[in-house]
């Protein structure tokens, strides 16, 4: 399919040069690199939640902190439980 395309000329430069560098032609290089920005746009939507790894690293410690209160808590026994 043809179509145009309106490509800043320092963008267009650039990619021509690469594409120069690479030994093929600029029309496969844009090919090339619609494929990959379409491709790493379905990865990212299959995986939403990715983005928000890590995010709640700095609660790390108050996390460590609460599992050791559950865990003592919950070796104490209640001798008016066990009657």
């Amino acid at each position: 399919m043809k179509t145009t395309l309106e490509i800043p000329d320092a963008v267009f430069r650039r990619a021509k040069s690469v594409a120069a560098a690479r030994g093929i032609p600029l029309r496969a290089f844009v090919t090339e690199a619609v494929k990959d920005k379409v491709a790493a746009e379905t990865k990212a939507g299959e995986r939403p939640w990715r983005k928000h790894m890590g995010k709640l690293k700095h609660l790390h410690k108050e996390t460590v902190r609460i599992n050791r209160l559950i865990e003592e808590d919950s070796e104490k026994i209640d001798a008016e439980m066990w009657r």
